[in-house]
């Protein structure tokens, strides 16, 4: 166990974590060793950290919002190419469940930093690369960040003139490189083996749809056949119950027809409204996570989608900018401007995609503990009631 452990704190329990923001995420990261091992009591432990299920988490640390509502748990693997693991949760405001079905880059973007500011890894050069495991999915991807030397040794760099979409300034960027992503839930590229299907939404009727999963199981669909223009913002989709209520029955037929079956409380599969591009990029889109608007895109949504952008026949390739090569830069716009995902496709099987590479930045803003009612868990007891 880490020196600096759980410990009981009056009536409170006082947990070590980081706040970190990770790409346009934010949330706690903790060592899975300073945290309950049962799950119940780890997910009861995590939900009051986060303040939910209070819609406006006021009795906790969570932003309000599902982008500010998340949460990772970094453990040291030393298994053979891993070097790092960890878990993944999303924690809905509203919500009284941590979801740890699905997977999250931007959060992934925080947990080499995590991991290094922690000791779980140590930079032996400027540049410190790692292999990290997603327990989620079992996603791996290899992540490099700027370790310069200083006055005491080794450090993270967070300085830089990195820019990203949808965070203000600038950062030291983080290269993040995803290996074999594909059906990473649902089980392949194409859970349906066809790149553009036809589906019947009660209310709506006949709906063309691309069903993909390359690191997020994805429904592209065409934001016209939905009412919508695929340019509207954030909150002018937030307020328009009626393209929000069309969306929802579409992603509930649609993960029947990925295998994912009823996922009514499920936080996948994400949804992305695609039209053609507006400000040079390849493709335009507007994402929902999965009933509220995303303010930019997800890394892995822009990683699927993109793919989908390079897939005749599918939805997105309909509507996008043309894209070639075998490494081919699709550059999916958002609400907040544009994700640059670089592909590599297979020279033999051009329908293939074997990797995936972007950037994305991070930031440690918090270092602490945060405290949650020793009633849910006292590890203090525990240690002398064993």
């Amino acid at each position: 166990m880490p020196a600096d452990t759980a410990r009981h704190r009056g009536s409170q329990t006082a947990i070590p974590c980081l706040l970190m923001r990770g790409g346009t995420s934010r949330g706690p990261f903790f060592d899975e060793r300073t945290l309950p091992r049962d799950p119940a009591a780890r997910d009861a432990v995590l939900l009051a950290a986060l303040g939910s299920p209070d819609e406006r988490q006021i009795d906790g640390i969570g932003g309000a919002h599902p982008l500010t509502s998340k949460v990772g748990i970094v453990a040291p693997d030393a298994r053979p190419g891993i070097d790092v693991e960890w878990t993944f949760g999303q924690v809905q405001p509203g919500g009284n469940a941590v979801d740890v079905t699905s997977n999250c880059g931007n959060m992934l973007a925080a947990v080499l930093p995590f991991a290094i500011e922690t000791g779980m890894v140590v930079p032996e050069s400027d540049r410190t690369t790692a292999r990290v495991l997603t327990r989620n999915t079992g996603m791996i991807a290899e992540i490099t960040v700027r370790t310069p030397a200083g006055p005491s040794g080794r450090h993270l760099d967070y300085a830089g003139e990195a820019h990203i979409d949808g965070v203000p300034g600038g950062a030291a960027p983080i290269e993040i490189g995803f290996l074999d992503t594909a059906g990473s839930v649902a089980g392949s590229l194409l859970p349906t083996g066809n790149v553009r299907d036809t589906v019947e939404v009660d209310g709506i009727g006949t709906v063309e749809v691309t069903l993909i999963d390359n690191g997020q199981p994805l429904v592209v669909v065409e934001a016209a056949r939905l009412g919508a223009t695929g340019y509207e913002s954030p909150a002018e989709i937030d307020a328009d119950d009626a393209l929000k209520a069309k969306v929802e029955a579409l992603r509930l037929v649609c993960g029947h027809r990925m295998g994912l079956g009823d996922v009514a409380d499920e936080n996948y599969p994400k949804m992305t409204l695609v039209a053609p591009p507006r400000h040079g990029g390849s493709v335009s889109t507007r994402s929902l996570i999965p009933r509220v608007a995303h303010r930019s895109i997800g890394v892995l949504a822009a990683v699927t989608a993109a793919t989908a952008c390079v897939l005749e026949g599918s939805v997105a390739h309909g509507v996008a900018a043309r894209v070639a090569g075998e490494e081919p830069t699709v550059s999916v716009e958002h609400p907040s401007g544009e994700f640059s995902v670089t592909l590599g496709l297979d020279p033999d099987d051009p329908q293939k995609v074997v990797r995936s590479a972007l950037l994305r930045t991070a930031r440690l803003l918090m270092s602490g503990d945060v405290l949650v009612p020793s009633s849910l868990w006292n590890p203090v007891a525990k240690e002398r009631s064993a």
